[in-house]
């Protein structure tokens, strides 16, 4: 078969034409590549293969991962078979999520921070440690919280404000249930927590003054919300300059029951929405990573966003 052919054969896929388009810049590996597409890793390099053996793409290893770019040594008949497919890629519906899932991943390149936590989480349960556990490395890291004023929005019965308010200066615990706000702060009364405040309010328009919050937090709670991206859009005004939010969510997942037995609005979320709802509202160092995978079905996975104001 000739070059050409093998070129129009490998091309005539919509999946490698998201890949073409995804390597136009720069070189992805294909863990890469699967977290921008979240598609499965055989698929991935089963598509890699067919675009490197026509001689569109070209390989190089580095320790354990494989990198893959253009062909810098394709000819021009070839070069021109991958702009028209980066041409073709961009009238795809993926095209703009993939992007911004590209510009998210060489973001965090960069931050070796994210990268050691990684590499330490890896290691955390590969053998037994006495005493050693996540709940005392979070009480460890609760004693090291500066003296915040903390809005924990769609808190539930507060246990997350609980723990925050032992070192918060102050805590405002938002949730639309009448019934929890007032367990809540009973509790709280209980507790001796005067620095920890329960108010009924909606997730969109929390009784909160703008400007007055060094951190928002949204943990499980998004995928209550009536409408995700207002609800962040909120959460930018109640902060001071250079406050911060984190949202703690589901990565979207297919299980329709959760909508029944957890009153879900939405079956989670991709890391394309949230990067571009962060955007919208102004936010900025913003990141993005799944920070668990549940090893029972239905493999729920959680997401970890954050960003500055």
């Amino acid at each position: 078969m000739s070059a050409i052919l093998k070129s129009l054969r490998a091309l005539a896929d919509s999946t490698r034409l998201r890949i073409i388009a995804l390597l136009e810049r720069e070189e992805l590996s294909v863990n890469e590549l699967q977290e921008i597409t979240r598609m499965g890793q055989s698929r991935i390099s089963t598509h890699l293969g067919l675009l490197q053996e026509a001689g569109l793409l070209q390989s190089r290893r580095e320790g354990k991962r494989t990198f893959y770019k253009w062909n810098p040594q394709a000819n021009g008949v070839v070069r021109e078979f991958i702009q028209l497919a980066v041409r073709g890629a961009k009238e795809m519906s993926d095209y703009a999520a993939d992007q911004i899932n590209l510009k998210r991943i060489l973001a965090r390149r960069t931050e070796q921070a994210q990268v050691y936590f990684n590499q330490v989480a890896g290691r955390f349960d590969r053998s037994y440690g006495p005493g050693r556990s996540w709940q005392a490395f979070g009480h460890l890291l609760l004693r090291i919280l500066p003296p915040l004023v903390i809005a924990d929005l769609g808190s539930g019965e507060g246990l997350l404000s609980e723990l925050l308010a032992r070192r918060a200066k102050k805590v405002i615990a938002v949730d639309n249930s009448e019934k929890i706000i007032a367990f809540g702060a009973n509790k709280a009364k209980k507790n001796g927590l005067k620095n920890l405040e329960f108010r009924q309010g909606d997730l969109e328009a929390p009784p909160i003054d703008p400007q007055s919050v060094d951190l928002v937090i949204l943990s499980q709670a998004l995928h209550h919300a009536g409408n995700p991206e207002r609800t962040i859009q909120s959460a930018y005004k109640l902060l001071v300059p250079n406050g911060q939010i984190m949202i703690l969510d589901l990565l979207q997942h297919a299980f329709e029951q959760a909508a029944q037995l957890y009153g879900d609005r939405w079956l989670g979320f991709k890391e394309s929405d949230l990067q571009r709802w962060l955007e919208g509202a102004g936010f900025r160092k913003i990141e993005i990573s799944v920070v668990a995978r549940e090893e029972q079905p239905p493999h729920f996975q959680t997401i970890l966003a954050g960003g500055l104001k």
